[in-house]
Parts: structure tokens; sequence; C-alpha cells
């Protein structure tokens, strides 16, 4: 009973994902977890967040459509804790669902701590375990016969000297988590989480000030990706401070005071209820003692592997997916699913194709959305690709004029009608418009290729199709 198949540490994204597969492949699977299954995506990230983004999309909603559509709507407040319970319970049902997936797979859970002992042996303190797994007062030793998985994920980074409390100073875990609506708030970081909790609390109506080291926010994605953001989020009274940095900050009885030095050079003080520090994640192995298992991390606390089509360390048998592998795996939840498919079938003993990163989309839930897959155009001139580039307003197509929110399409392409290097979307609703993109790139296809589908009309997803259509020589409305 305590010798399965496969060991799954976490039960995140990626962990879960995994345990599913090689279960669904006949394999006999345990998986350890010592807080609940869904992990950070679930539970503190990817869907209590948006799930509180949709319902500041409703309170933005209300005041378009008095003042742009005529219709006289009002809002007389936000009712914090029954947009709580909406939230929680959209969690809790989720999680419920996950759990009872795992258990119709025949996944056996195990609650608790776990410690490598071995290259693929496992101590488990602390917790309980599902049927079929034997340990005596809480302590379970558990060897895996073909392989072990790592998938113990991430935590904010936080900055020295300046403590998270969960009111005041809150991260990306617990920043949804926080008392009530705060009336200003100060982001440290530009980045997607960064940018997406500006957007909510500007939504929500704090005064939101947004401050990114970087020389721009979201730097990551295309610099035309960042400039149409940015001008989105300034026009919505979000005060975009990049290329600053954060000075010092103390906190106060109600709220913080913190000192910024601007792009200019300037000294910008900033006095704000709460500060929600988004500079990044760090991956957790606190307390795993990989060494025990021959393994190393970086610098950075990664676990790097040997064979990045396989995700396998120098470790015969032991793997990794999801926040502890280092880039080019994204840290996105979505990635790291991908990743457990393709280790729980490379355990099974089944050909899958490694995960393309460059064809894994990333998205940015605020107002304006953001959605990309491929290269940004410095990254394809960077290596050594001579491209060609079109780019549209989605003003320029009827139902852009409708959302009225502005944004763009851009498409980087081969020059001479070559395969689609990367594709990048600014403005309303594009997260849902990007999985088309995924798989131009994913499937190396030229302009010509896609212009042969019609995109339905009226629709924002015309405009993707007429970049297409003009970069083949076939527009009509571009030249």
């Amino acid at each position: 009973m305590n010798s399965p198949d496969v060991i799954v540490i976490g039960g995140g994204t990626g962990g879960y994902s995994t345990a599913l597969r090689a279960a669904a492949l006949g394999l006999d699977v345990v998986l350890v977890e010592r807080d609940k299954v869904g992990g950070t995506c679930l539970h503190r990230g990817c869907i209590p967040s948006k799930a509180m983004l949709h319902a500041a999309e409703l309170v933005d909603g209300i005041a378009e459509a008095r003042e742009r559509w005529g219709v006289k709507a009002t809002l007389d407040t936000v009712d914090w804790p029954a947009l709580v319970a909406t939230r929680d319970d959209i969690v809790a049902r989720n999680h419920k669902g996950v759990e009872a997936h795992l258990a119709h797979a025949g996944v056996r859970v195990v609650r608790g701590s776990a410690r490598l002992t071995g290259p693929r042996s496992v101590r488990v303190e602390g917790g309980h375990g599902e049927p079929g797994v034997d340990g005596e007062s809480g302590v379970y030793d558990l060897s895996a016969r073909r392989g072990l998985v790592l998938a113990t994920g991430s935590r904010p980074r936080t900055l020295p000297g300046l403590a998270p409390d969960g009111r005041r100073v809150v991260t990306s875990d617990d920043a949804l988590f926080a008392p009530g609506l705060p009336a200003s708030v100060l982001v440290l970081g530009g980045g997607a989480i960064g940018v997406e909790y500006a957007s909510f609390h500007r939504s929500l109506g704090a005064d939101v000030t947004l401050v990114e080291a970087a020389d721009r926010i979201v730097p990551l994605e295309d610099a035309d990706v960042s400039r149409h953001l940015t001008r989105g989020l300034k026009k919505r009274g979000i005060d975009v401070r990049a290329g600053s940095r954060l000075l010092d900050a103390e906190a106060l009885d109600d709220g913080v005071r913190a000192r910024v030095r601007t792009a200019r050079g300037e000294t910008l003080t900033v006095e704000a209820e709460r500060l929600l520090v988004a500079v990044g994640r760090a991956p957790v192995t606190d307390g795993l003692d990989v060494a025990a298992a021959g393994l190393t991390t970086d610098e950075r606390g990664f676990v790097v592997p040997a064979d990045w089509d396989r995700l396998e360390t120098a470790v015969p048998g032991v793997h990794v997916v999801g926040d502890l592998l280092p880039p080019p795996s994204l840290g996105l939840a979505h990635a790291s699913f991908a990743e457990g498919l393709l280790v729980a079938e490379t355990l099974a003993g089944v050909p899958s194709a490694p995960v393309d990163y460059a064809a894994v989309a990333r998205v940015t839930y605020s107002s304006p959305q953001t959605a990309a897959v491929g290269l940004s155009e410095d990254e394809a001139r960077a290596r050594g690709h001579e491209v060609r580039i079109n780019s549209m307003p989605l003003t320029a197509v009827a139902k852009g004029m409708v959302h009225g929110q502005g944004g763009m399409v851009k498409v980087v392409t081969e020059a001479g009608g070559g395969r689609v290097l990367g594709v990048h979307l600014v403005g309303p609703h594009v997260s849902e418009m990007i999985a088309e993109s995924q798989l131009i790139v994913g499937w190396d296809a030229e302009p010509s290729d896609v212009a042969r589908h019609v995109h339905p009309h009226p629709t924002l997803s015309e405009a993707v199709g007429e970049v297409f259509l003009t970069l083949a020589g076939r527009g009509l409305h571009q030249q």
C-alpha cells in the first residue's frame, strides 16, 4: 500500500493534473498535500482573483451604462461580505470538484508535510491519509516504484524590512482576504499580478498608484502591449509610475507611507491605506530536503531539469512540474497543467510531446486585458528574425467601437510571408480571443493559412482576421 507507482508532492494545478492523468493511464498514485488540493491557483490566486475581477467588471459596467449609453443605472454600494461569500462559494465548489475527480480516479491523498528521504522515498508527517494508505501516529513512509514528482509550487516574494501583516501590507496571497475595501492602494510591481490588483481596486473606487521598477509595466510583454495598457490604466485614473523604485516604507496606524524614486529622479511620497507587494514569486522547497534525493537547487531556488523534454531531473525517475521549474517554464497554471500531463505520460511509458512554452498563452485580466502568445517584436529581432509587423486598433471594427475601451491587435511574422512568430492583444475580453492565436503560433502557421478562414462579424475577433488578411496581401481596410 505504501509503495505506489507514483508519488506526487503538491496538490496544485501541476500536481493534481499529474496525479489524474497518471491514474487514468493505470498507475497507482499517491498525492501528498499539506494544505488543500487545488493549490495557490484555486484558493488564493487565479480563481478567487478572477471572481473578484468579474465583480469589478460589473461595477465598471454600471458606470459605463450611465455615462455612455444613457441607461440611468446607479450603484448604491458594494456589499463586501456578499461579494466575498460569492467568491468563496465558487472556490469551494471548485475545490470539491477537484477532490471528487481525485477520488473517482482512485488517487490516494495523504495530508501532511513531505520530506524526501531518498531518490524516490518520502516521509509525510502531521497529517492523515485517505483509505488505503497505511501510517502510524500521522507519520507515513512512502516509496515510489516508477517515479516521484515534485510540485510544491511557489509563494509571493517579499521585500526586506517590509513584512506583510495581512492588513496594511499584503501580498497577492492575502490581498483579496484583507478586511474590507481600502480607499487607497499602493501597488509595488507592474507585472500581471500587480496590474490585475491595481485594476480591481480602482474599479471598486480606490485611489491607486502602481509602481514598477522596469521602464514599462508588464515588461515581459511586447512594448506596444505595455504602451496600450498603460494608456488604458491611466485613462481609468490609475497613477502608473514605471521606471520607479521604492526607497522605503513605514506602517502607520491606518495605512502606510512610502517614498518612491520616480523615473525623473524625483522623490514621491505616497500615503495609502494598503500596500500590495507584487514583485514576483519564489519556489517553495523549505522542509522538503531535496538533497536527500540527490537533488540541488539553483541560486534562485528552482529545481532545474536535466531533461526538459521529460521534465526529469539528474536523478532518474524524479520529475518537476509547476512553479519549481525555472524559465522557460512560465509559472502559469495552464502551463503547469500541460507539464503534469507530460510527466504522467512519461512515467506511464506513453509517447508525449514536450511542452512548447513559446506557444503557451499569457493573459493579464485587468481592464483593459492583455493576451499574447509567442515572441514580441523585440524578441523576434533579437533572435535574428527579419520580421514583418502589422497591427490594428480594435476600434477599427464595429464591435470594438461598441465596447469603447480601445486596444489593439499586433502580429509579428517572418518577413516574406513566413510563419507567425507572435500575436499580441490588448482590449476587452481578449483573454477569450487568444486561443486561436495559440494554435496559429503553435502550428507554425503563415498569414495566408489564417487568411483563408472567415472571422464572424461583428466580433472583436474580426480585427485579428483583418490583420492576417493584410499580411497575406488581401486586406480590405488596411494597406
